[in-house]
Formats: C-alpha cells, sequence, structure tokens
C-alpha cells in the first residue's frame, strides 16, 4: 500500500498547532450516548482485565470492533467514545477493554501494562472470538496502536482468519524516540500529566509489593524515560528502559503484518516526532498503509466543521473499517 498524504487542514484555525489540537479535545471534549456492559476475564497470572461493551443500535451484529486505548487513558477517554458510538450507530459492536490498572481498580498483581504487552490483547481478542461473531476489528490509539501492531506482526499469517483489519491512531511505533521527544521542554505539560497518575499506582502497588517496588527509587524520577528504566522495565522482565523499547517499539514487528492495515498520524503530533516512523518501510509494505495528515495532533483530529459531534478520526474509521 502507498503512503497517503492528506493536505487539506483538518483542524480549525482557532486550534492552530498540534499542542491545541491534542489538548482541547481531551479537556473539553463530552460524549453521550455511550452504554457499557463491564465483563472482568481473569488473566493466567491470576490477574484479570475489565472489558467494556458496547452494543450496536441495531441488535444481533456479527461484526465487532475491539479497541485500545493510550497510555494511562481507559475506555471513557473522549477519542474512545466517540469511536464507539459512531460505529454502534453503523452496526459495529465494541468492545473498548481496560489496560491492567486502568478500568478504576487497581490490578492485583505487581505488574502493570506497558507497550508491548500483547498477551493481554490476544486475551481480549481469544474472548471475543468465542462470541458469535463473524468479523472483528481491530483499532487502537497511541500506545494501544503499537501494542495492536506489535500483535498483527507477532501474529504473522498465524492470525485468526476472523480478524480483517485493523486501523491505529497516533502510533508511537520508536518508543525511545518518542519517550526522548516528550523530555522536551515543550512537551512537559503530557510529561507530567503521565506521571502525575503513574506516580501514585507505583505507590499503591509498592505498599502491597513492597519486595518488587522499592518506593525510595521514585525519587530519581523526573521523565517519562525515567520511570520507565526504574519501573516499567524491570518489572516486567526488561534490562532498562532503552531495552524495552527495542523489545516493544511496533517499528520491529510490521514487516509481518498480513492484514489490511492502516497508520494514521499527523505530522504536527507533539509527542510522536513523525520523523520517528519507520516511512520507507511502511511506504513499501504490501499491508500496511500510512496516511500522514498535515495536522490533528495527537489523538485529536477535530474538524474544522464538525457535524453531528462526529470528529475526521471517526470518519475515516467508519470508512476504513466497512470496506
Amino acid at each position: 500500500m502507498p503512503l497517503i498524504e492528506t493536505a487539506s487542514k483538518i483542524s480549525p484555525y482557532w486550534l492552530p498547532n498540534g499542542h491545541l489540537q491534542s489538548i482541547y479535545p481531551a479537556l473539553f471534549r463530552s460524549i453521550k450516548g455511550v452504554f457499557y456492559h463491564r465483563e472482568r476475564i481473569v488473566t493466567p497470572d491470576e490477574d484479570f482485565l475489565d472489558l467494556d461493551w458496547s452494543y450496536a443500535k441495531s441488535p444481533g451484529s456479527r461484526k465487532l470492533v475491539i479497541l485500545s486505548h493510550g497510555l494511562e487513558g481507559n475506555s471513557t477517554r473522549q477519542y474512545i467514545l466517540g469511536m464507539v458510538r459512531l460505529l454502534n450507530q453503523h452496526g459495529f459492536d465494541c468492545l473498548a477493554w481496560n489496560f491492567r490498572g486502568c478500568g478504576g481498580e487497581m490490578n492485583k498483581t505487581a505488574r502493570f501494562y506497558h507497550s508491548g504487552a500483547t498477551e493481554d490483547l490476544d486475551l481480549v481478542i481469544q474472548n471475543a472470538l468465542g462470541k458469535d461473531y463473524e468479523q472483528i476489528h481491530l483499532l487502537g490509539f497511541s500506545l494501544g496502536g503499537n501494542l495492536t501492531l506489535k500483535y498483527l506482526g507477532e501474529s504473522g499469517v498465524h492470525l485468526n482468519p476472523k480478524i480483517k483489519n485493523a486501523l491505529v491512531f497516533s502510533v508511537p511505533m520508536d518508543l525511545r524516540a518518542c519517550s526522548l521527544s516528550i523530555i522536551q521542554p515543550e512537551n512537559s505539560v503530557y510529561m507530567h500529566r503521565f506521571l502525575n497518575t503513574l506516580k501514585p499506582k507505583v505507590n499503591a502497588k509498592a505498599a502491597i509489593f513492597p519486595d518488587s517496588i522499592n518506593i525510595s527509587d521514585q525519587k530519581h524520577v523526573r521523565t517519562l524515560y525515567d520511570f520507565d528504566h526504574i519501573f516499567t522495565a524491570p518489572l516486567h522482565g526488561f534490562d532498562g528502559a532503552d531495552h524495552y523499547y527495542e523489545q516493544c517499539s511496533s517499528k520491529f514487528f510490521i514487516r509481518d503484518i498480513a492484514i489490511p492495515t492502516m497508520v494514521i498520524n499527523a505530522k504536527n503530533d507533539p509527542i510522536v516526532p513523525f520523523e520517528s516512523l519507520p516511512i520507507e518501510e511502511l511506504r513499501a509494505h504490501a499491508n500496511v498503509c500510512l496516511v500522514a495528515t498535515q495536522d490533528g495532533g495527537h489523538c485529536g483530529f477535530r474538524p474544522a466543521r464538525v457535524k453531528n459531534g462526529v470528529y475526521w478520526s471517526e470518519e475515516r474509521a467508519l470508512e476504513f473499517l466497512s470496506r
């Protein structure tokens, strides 16, 4: 598939840059009309995952979209809810799953979630495959997009044939490049927002698992890279942040993706540097298409004219998943 460039501007004039295009929807967009039914499933290590189901307006859908959220997100983030609402209206059931510790209740084990934890995504997919669906589609945002691409690459030609295609937005395909980018002063608002929710989780974990987590190490955490090096990596079996990034960046797995897959990233994404994407490999890929938008920010994509509350990303997803 070729690389596709979206030349025309998506965002309104009063959101003139990638920062505002990312922040405005996150803070001010309100989504109504999505109602979840929660299912809790048990993991092989006796932890749990919370799955939030939202069903199509016309009962009996045989099509399911599995949605994976971003770092420190959950099934109630505006980018998830907006997507679920539109897809439900057009005949798709939706399953928005919450990563470990993200569904409103702390998970039971010392480990958290991370950018390469495809074993959890696989557990969610296997649960869905046990239902009566003819088609399953995968959709991911940011960290959830990286997770989705890594899963597809690991599965390769052995992917279950019910999984028809995948679409991901604002994907940090090179985790190290993105971790170093977010350290930059102009991106400090995002880094501090992530750390402000990650650090309390570490405190809560340390109280339960003092042998696994040394809370005094928190004094060394000033950046997301520090957090990954001191906590994420050792908790999940990696030798450090660089080893974690190398093992989990989806750019190292995309070669083996065997189903139609679309990657949509904005050139002005403040968190994911566009030059960090493996553009030439994507350009030559038979199954993966990169759509490079001029603007849209990180998981933003608010159009200049919002019709019926629908964002550009949601219209594009409906078009792609309906093929």
